[in-house]
């Protein structure tokens, strides 16, 4: 069960982020820490999820640098 929440949530985070701003990174962010501070995922976990959610929004910051015509 835990294993298809993790798949859940992973494909809520790619569609808000496909969807999304900068705020909904800063919202999953916040959301995962409190969720770290309550005892619902460990150290790990938080690490692996911040730097996902990191990555992309640093590929699409990218993605947008390159469609902006520079």
């Amino acid at each position: 069960v835990r294993g298809t929440v993790w798949i859940a949530e992973r494909l809520i985070e790619e569609a808000e982020l496909e969807l999304g701003d900068e705020a909904t990174v800063r919202r999953r962010l916040a959301e995962l820490e409190v969720r770290h501070e309550l005892g619902e995922i460990g150290d790990e976990e938080l690490a692996e999820a911040e730097d996902a959610l990191l990555a992309q929004l640093a590929a699409r910051r990218g993605t947008e640098g390159e469609n902006s015509g520079t």
